[in-house]
C-alpha cells in the first residue's frame, strides 16, 4: 500500500533505528494521531449539528448556518 520510494525510505529509517518497518509505521501513526479528534468539533456538538454531514455543506454553508432548515 506504500509507494515504492516511500517504502524504501521507511525501510531505511527503520533499519537505521534498529526497529522493524511495522514498528516504525505503528509509532509514526501513533505520533501523527496523538490528540487528533475523532470527529470535527462542529459535527460532534449535537446542539449545533444533528446527523450525517450533508454532501453540499461546503457549497451551501451559508444556507446551513443562517436559514431555518427545520
Amino acid at each position: 500500500m506504500l509507494p515504492a520510494a516511500l517504502k524504501h525510505r521507511a525501510e531505511q529509517a527503520a533499519k537505521a533505528q534498529g526497529i522493524s518497518l511495522g514498528e516504525l509505521i505503528r509509532s509514526s501513526l501513533a505520533a501523527r494521531l496523538q490528540g487528533a479528534p475523532e470527529r470535527q468539533p462542529l459535527f460532534a456538538d449535537e446542539a449545533v449539528f444533528h446527523g450525517e454531514t450533508p454532501v453540499d455543506l461546503a457549497h451551501d454553508h451559508d444556507r446551513y448556518l443562517y436559514d431555518d432548515l427545520h
